[in-house]
């Protein structure tokens, strides 16, 4: 997903502090593996700042991991009306309860495209794993991530998780997907 500040627009982004400072206590929250803590501060620097709602992909990743699911696909749509070009967003939105899967088009990242298919059902794991050299270091992250992702919404946690501790170590980021990918290690647990 693309950084918050980056998809703010330029009013919103020169506002007063406070709202930064709950933004940024609620991804350091999510960070330590303390997601409904983080919905909480995520929720108070929109409460500062209304406008931030719909750019704060951010708290969608916490209500999902948080079990809010319903209020998860409500942030996700909301985001798809200022980023309907992120595959990333569709797939959290289908994680979240969207179905059919809401396919995207213009997200030319690698291997996007592939996992925009994987989800779409017109796509499979092979393809993705195949293309995600192309992308480079983030390339192999993403597929794994969302490869694993995929697998935990099809109900197969197990090899989900296998796909995630990939993401999370011999391919780990260090950016907030990378702490999404090392969040859900920690703290989803398979049957």
């Amino acid at each position: 997903m693309r950084g918050l500040i980056v998809l703010l627009p330029a009013a919103v982004s020169c506002l007063g502090q406070e709202w930064k400072e709950h933004q940024a206590r609620g991804e350091q929250l999510f960070r330590s593996g303390q997601v409904k803590e983080s919905v909480q501060a995520f929720d108070k620097a929109i409460e500062l700042e209304p406008r931030l709602a719909p750019y704060n992909w951010q708290r969608g990743i916490s209500l999902y991991y948080a079990g809010q699911i319903a209020a998860c696909e409500k942030q996700f749509a909301l985001h798809a009306t200022v980023n309907p070009n992120d595959v990333e967003n569709s797939v959290f939105w289908y994680l979240c309860g969207k179905r059919p899967y809401p396919p995207v088009k213009g997200d030319d990242r690698v291997p996007m495209s592939q996992v925009n298919a994987l989800y779409a059902g017109t796509g499979k794991v092979e393809e993705v794993l195949k293309a995600a050299p192309g992308g480079g270091a983030d390339g192999q992250f993403y597929a794994h991530l969302y490869i694993g992702l995929w697998y935990a919404a099809n109900g197969d946690c197990k090899r989900g998780m296998d796909f995630m501790r990939k993401a999370a170590g011999e391919h780990a980021r260090n950016h907030y997907m990378g702490d999404v990918a090392r969040v859900h290690v920690k703290t989803v647990k398979c049957p």
